[in-house]
């Protein structure tokens, strides 16, 4: 039992640096449910907090019990049937584009529409680095960035302290 747990408290540590749980991690989920932890236990071994694992089992437990590969499928499935997806119907764009050229900014068309704004953003620049002019109707562009020193290097052209 030590050498799981050390090994999952490890592997968990590494797969951190990511929010949602991974495919791995239902995985264990799965195998320290049938060997009778309860959920604050398995969230300490995962290194997540417990209403992370009760939430997990509530969305994804069926009539068969918890399964971590249909746990994926519905949270892939989640994902692409949340307001934030990256696709969006082609009314919506259509639409939002629309209301960019009347200088609507991007987030009161997210307002209107079942878009967010960053996702809005995304389309606009998207489409100004495939040569469209939707970004020319935005209020607010982004700043043009100056090279620092403007490309040159500022301090050999000063001359010493020295000197001065």
């Amino acid at each position: 039992m030590y050498s799981i747990q050390g090994f999952l408290t490890w592997q968990s540590m590494l797969l951190m640096k990511y929010k949602h749980l991974s495919q791995a991690e239902r995985y264990q989920i799965y195998d320290l449910i049938n060997s009778r932890h309860d959920q604050t236990q398995i969230a300490k071994l995962l290194v997540r907090h417990k209403s992370t694992i009760s939430r997990e089992l509530k969305r994804n437990t069926g009539s068969r019990g918890y399964r971590p590969k249909q746990a994926c499928q519905f949270s892939v499935e989640r994902a692409l049937n949340s307001r934030n997806a990256p696709t969006f119907e082609l009314w919506v764009r259509e639409e939002a584009c629309s209301l960019v050229r009347m200088q609507w900014s991007p987030e009161q068309i997210a307002a209107r529409l079942p878009i967010s704004h960053e996702t809005l953003y995304q389309h606009v620049y998207a489409d100004k680095a495939q040569g469209g002019v939707i970004w020319k109707s935005l209020r607010c562009r982004k700043q043009k960035r100056k090279r620092a020193a403007g490309g040159r290097d500022r301090r050999r052209a000063r001359s010493p302290i020295e000197g001065r």
